[in-house]
């Protein structure tokens, strides 16, 4: 492990990329106690530097490359050794302090893979596999740093983390498509009738309305599932996942206010002003009421 002063310098730039580029995930980090707000920014960081590497504007056979040099770099960090990362020492320390199991991890770089040679799902089922690499296997790193006793919490994290997850895609439908991406499942977009045209259009057709509506409802049973998971982790972390779930599942009301048209109101979101007085109801134990 490293020296006590190395280890602080490894937190403090791991915290700085948190606070930089994590936005709706910091502002639950922000309500939990010091070491485990330090913990999740440790593994923010860590899984940040995959997506940055899958996100970048490389060659794809460079972005295979450094992913599987990212993967080796968890590998050699897990026992103990760091090259020159500024991050891995804090990440290493928190994956030790807090039990999570390397397999989470290695899913989630596997995720990151999935967007260099995956473009389309052809189903749901092919769809949840990746929405478990990117988001829902940082549930279960984020359920060991909460703490829980009650071994159904493990099954419940990776909903909300799924959860969370849909409702990015349904947002970020043009972003996505703009990169040659659709994750709305094939099978689905055939069920509704809904073409690659309706999804490159200006304004939602009925069609991707249908579509739209179909898929919220299938992240809200995510939500209502996963919600759960607030009574069966730690009380001094419930306010700050209470948070995460009030700002995602905020994102999803606002696409169902706008009637699923992201199209043509595209990325919509909570303002800083809501997301902070989310946070706020949460810290002062509104949230309980």
């Amino acid at each position: 492990m490293p020296g006590e002063v190395d280890l602080a310098t490894s937190y403090e730039r791991c915290r700085r990329i948190a606070r930089s580029a994590a936005r709706n995930f910091y502002y639950g980090f922000t309500l939990l106690p010091s070491a485990k707000r330090d913990a999740l920014c440790a593994l923010y960081a860590f899984m940040r530097h995959a997506d940055d590497i899958s996100d970048s504007a490389r060659e794809q056979n460079h972005k295979s490359a450094a992913l599987e040099a990212w993967r080796a770099a968890l590998e050699r960090a897990l026992a103990g050794d760091y090259g020159e990362s500024g991050i891995l020492p804090a990440f290493h320390h928190t994956v030790r302090q807090y039990g999570i199991q390397p397999a989470y991890l290695h899913d989630s770089i596997t995720g990151a893979q999935m967007d260099l040679t995956i473009n389309s799902y052809p189903s749901f089922e092919l769809l949840e596999r990746y929405c478990y690499c990117v988001a829902g296997a940082v549930g279960l790193c984020c359920v060991h740093v909460f703490g829980f006793s009650d071994a159904a919490a493990l099954e419940l994290a990776p909903k909300l983390g799924i959860a969370f997850q849909l409702t990015n895609i349904l947002r970020d439908v043009p972003e996505d498509l703009a990169m040659g991406r659709i994750y709305l499942p094939q099978e689905d977009l055939k069920r509704f009738g809904c073409t690659e045209r309706d999804l490159a259009g200006s304004t939602a057709s009925p069609a991707f309305v249908d579509l739209m509506r179909f898929e919220a409802g299938r992240a809200w049973h995510f939500y209502e599932e996963g919600s759960r998971l607030l009574k069966l982790i730690s009380p001094d972390s419930q306010a700050a996942l209470w948070t995460l779930i009030r700002i995602y599942s905020g994102i999803l009301r606002k696409i169902e206010t706008i009637h699923y048209d992201v199209l043509a109101k595209p990325h919509p979101g909570l303002s800083r002003v809501e997301k902070a007085w989310i946070m706020v109801r949460a810290g002062a134990g509104l949230w309980q009421r």
